[in-house]
């Protein structure tokens, strides 16, 4: 957990079924996530790179800066720029998303 000034990021293994699909193409998968929860934000689940079908995805230009998290980088389908990013660097407090895949929209699975 990290916490600054009222801004608190918490991040925990999840046990959520997550799936993303995408014009019905299944893009991730997993059974997995970790949890991120941030102040001013939705729940956003990150996903391990072996639950994404990354051979899908096209490395973007796009990188942005969070003050939190540190600087994402982005990955897009021919139809759908910076759907995916990921913090391959990570500030140390959130060091468990390193590389993990976060995308837009997320649906979970009731087994």
């Amino acid at each position: 957990m990290t916490s600054t000034q009222g801004h608190r990021i918490t991040v925990e293994p999840g046990t959520e079924h997550v799936r993303v699909v995408r014009d019905g193409q299944l893009l991730a998968e997993s059974r997995r996530p970790l949890v991120l929860r941030e102040t001013g934000c939705p729940v956003r689940y990150y996903l391990p790179p072996a639950d994404v079908r990354t051979e899908l995805l096209t490395a973007s230009d796009t990188h942005t800066h969070c003050p939190f998290k540190g600087d994402a980088s982005y990955w897009s389908l021919p139809d759908a720029a910076d759907l995916v990013w990921a913090y391959p660097d990570p500030k140390p407090e959130v060091a468990v998303i390193k590389d993990h895949f976060c995308f837009y929209d997320t649906e979970t699975v009731s087994d």
